[in-house]
């Protein structure tokens, strides 16, 4: 709590220890565990990351939270990190993981047996050091469509109530691909949240990759861009149509994007509703006041006019702890915008928005 507010990181992340792939891998697949330079068998898990930015992450996230770092980012440390910014609840989601299960070249039970170890590890390990405070996001495995259901059932039995996945195609397939509406039709009926979150310099097709080779270009792009792309195949592939109830959130991207392409795609449905009247039935920024979520940046400039446009409800807060992004100030910087959105519309922001779309009570 922060002067007054009780507040949900929506977005916050857990270093996976490198020995933990070994310990909850299944034996079958133990031969595929990633090495602590983080290599599947001599190859990076992710695009080649230039020495000099890793060496200032670590640097920067060093000097943010010295005694995390030196834990390696222990749930202990992660608890002591969130009271110092004030939080009450974070959303825990991967960070060697957004990379780990993206790699597209790898055989889809490789990368089912990774989502399985990391979710069993983060369930048995991390988030049971303080579940009421750490609240896991389970992993899905993009890569088999037939085995997305069986891990969602799992999840749910933990007791947890959101899982994510990438923007980005998987296998050549988008999010609107029927392979995928089975497990739509499951979180619709488990009141499963799906958070969907991106991560550059990944092995799948990624908005920038084939033009640019600098952090400042990939972060800059990517983000944004799959979000808009994920939420065009999620309207104009009837997936919000056909699952009025399923909660989709949009994590990391910033929210600047939002007004220009919901006026887009309504503009466009205006003059061509006849194209896909069948599955999208509704102007699409209908479709996303319903059912989309969407994390803010405080300082982006463009707040209230956001509002403005779509109302308070649908924005949510995640603090990106401990990424090199991630601000120690943050959520002070959040708290302080009560001076231009209002006291209520920052209580919505912090703690009844994301309360709503992750399912807590």
């Amino acid at each position: 709590m922060l002067n007054g507010y009780k507040i949900i990181d929506a977005d916050a992340h857990v270093i996976e220890p490198p020995d933990m792939w070994v310990k909850y891998l299944d034996p079958e697949f133990r031969e595929f565990a990633p090495s602590h330079d983080m290599k599947i068998k001599g190859e990076p898990i992710s695009q080649n990351i230039p020495k000099k930015l890793q060496q200032e992450a670590n640097k920067q996230m060093m000097q943010a939270y010295p005694h995390a770092y030196l834990n390696r980012y222990n749930p202990e440390s992660h608890v002591q990190s969130m009271m110092q910014m004030g939080m009450d609840v974070a959303l825990i989601y991967p960070n060697y993981g957004l990379w780990l299960f993206a790699i597209d070249s790898l055989p889809p039970a490789v990368i089912g047996a990774f989502t399985y170890a990391y979710n069993t590890w983060l369930y048995e390990e991390f988030c049971s050091y303080d579940p009421d405070k750490l609240r896991g996001v389970g992993a899905i495995n993009q890569h088999d469509s037939e085995g997305m259901v069986k891990e969602l059932r799992r999840i749910a039995n933990f007791g947890w109530k959101a899982v994510f996945l990438r923007p980005n195609p998987v296998k050549g397939r988008i999010l609107s691909d029927p392979a995928y509406e089975p497990f739509w039709t499951e979180c619709e009926a488990l009141d499963i949240a799906v958070g969907l979150h991106e991560g550059h310099w990944s092995r799948l097709p990624t908005t920038g990759a084939d033009r640019f080779n600098t952090r400042f270009a990939l972060h800059a792009c990517s983000h944004p861009m799959e979000q808009m792309m994920a939420l065009l195949a999620l309207i104009e592939g009837g997936v919000l149509e056909r699952h009025p109830n399923l909660r989709i959130g949009f994590l990391e991207s910033g929210c600047g994007w939002l007004p220009y392409w919901l006026w887009r795609l309504d503009e466009e449905y205006k003059t061509l509703q006849w194209e896909v009247e069948n599955h999208v039935k509704s102007l699409p920024s209908e479709y996303f006041r319903r059912q989309c979520y969407i994390a803010i940046e405080p300082s982006e400039p463009y707040l209230s006019q956001l509002i403005d446009y779509i109302g308070n409800d649908n924005i949510i807060f995640g603090s990106d702890y401990p990424h090199m992004d991630h601000k120690p100030d943050i959520v002070s910087q959040v708290v302080k915008l009560e001076k231009d959105l209002s006291r209520e519309t920052v209580e919505k922001i912090l703690w009844h928005n994301p309360a709503r779309f992750y399912g807590l009570s």
